[in-house]
């Protein structure tokens, strides 16, 4: 059966242990290490930004971003209900409320179509999530934001290296965000980045970022922030992986392009669209979703898999049926039936940067394995 192959596992043999030991030989660990500042501004200047400021996760970053947009109590903030619960809970606990659309088909992320009849009065913003590995649909996403004097706050998190037309993903709104958890194309362990070109919103996030200190008066607070310090440890690290993000945006392509001819002609399984007109798969991970022919689902599915030491992750499950939000009163009788059938027939197999192409062919064989096990 082979050694484990895991959903993940990070590429780290840059230079990496070479920054490591220069924070430990200098001392500066913190987050007042110069590295903090040079990882900011090279991933900014990656992204076509103006400022970029580091924090602890990707969480946290759309959390700080929402604030510093002031959106608050009894604003709307219309985003996909396919996506990671990070993005609900922080316009929830800045007092907002999530409006959901389903999602399309086809790419997995927001159906843009659906978005204007969501719009109220009450609506400040767009939150737009690009999912898995191909960018939303932002020409139509801008014309509504222009149209209705709506915010856009592009979540990034999964597209380092992406691009929408030729713009580097992270550049489309007026505020995004970035993680740098370990299963993203960049990682720092954890991590994260919020980048704008306004000057106001950047001074506003690295204030919200360092407890709201104030420049004359540390100790005496005008507002509520948090500490979300990035670590000079996590951004020497984050500079060495930056270094190699061409590199590792070919390799995740190349394993892409790989699955989809091992598994394209398999029976039962939709496979990630390889582009669109607008951006190439850049592959964050490799999702499959069961057809409705299948007679089992993704649980039963992963658990074939874990029993072959395949490693694999569910889809998202969507904001409208998790039941923190139903508890809240929030998305009562609310249905949207593709990302409900994404999340119930979605998963995704060993995508991580250290995959192997042996581990890539044993996987697929695996997977064709389960489908034929039976219960089809």
């Amino acid at each position: 059966m082979g050694e484990p192959i895991p959903v993940n596992e990070p590429l780290l043999d840059g230079k990496e242990k070479q920054y490591l030991n220069e924070c430990i030989d200098t001392g500066w660990i913190s987050s007042e290490g110069p590295f903090v500042k040079q990882f900011e501004a090279e991933f900014a200047t990656r992204v076509e930004r103006k400022h970029g400021i580091a924090v602890s996760n990707g969480s946290m970053a759309l959390d700080a971003a929402i604030v510093a947009l002031g959106i608050g109590a009894g604003d709307e903030v219309i985003l996909p209900t396919f996506t990671i619960i990070s993005c609900a809970a922080a316009i929830v606990r800045a007092g907002a409320i999530p409006v959901v659309v389903d999602s399309n088909p086809d790419t997995w992320n927001m159906d843009v179509e659906q978005v204007e009849a969501k719009i109220t009065p009450k609506t400040k913003a767009i939150m737009v999530v690009h999912i898995y590995g191909l960018p939303v649909e932002m020409d139509a996403i801008q014309a509504l934001a222009q149209k209705y004097k709506l915010l856009v706050i592009e979540d990034a998190a999964e597209m380092h290296g992406q691009t929408y037309k030729g713009k580097p993903c992270g550049s489309l709104g007026d505020i995004s965000t970035f993680s740098f958890y370990p299963n993203k194309h960049i990682t720092t362990g954890e991590g994260g980045m919020i980048v704008t070109d306004d000057d106001n919103l950047a001074q506003r996030c690295r204030s919200l970022r360092n407890l709201c200190f104030q420049p004359q008066q540390r100790f005496v607070h005008e507002d509520l922030g948090w500490n979300l310090r990035m670590t000079n440890l996590q951004a020497a690290v984050g500079l060495a992986q930056l270094e190699r993000l061409d590199e590792f945006v070919s390799r995740k392509r190349q394993m892409g392009q790989r699955y989809t001819e091992l598994l394209g002609n398999v029976a039962g399984l939709e496979l990630p669209l390889p582009r669109t007109d607008y951006a190439e798969n850049i592959y964050w991970v490799y999702g499959v979703v069961l057809t409705d022919e299948v007679s089992f689902d993704a649980t039963e599915a992963m658990k074939r898999l874990r029993e072959h030491k395949i490693g694999s992750r569910p889809f998202f499950w969507p904001m409208h049926e998790q039941p923190v939000f139903h508890k809240m009163g929030l998305f009562k009788g609310e249905s949207y039936p593709v990302a409900e059938r994404l999340a119930r027939r979605g998963f995704y197999i060993p995508s991580g940067m250290a995959l192997t192409p042996e581990q890539i062919e044993r996987v697929a064989v695996t997977v064709k394995e389960i489908l034929s096990e039976g219960g089809q």
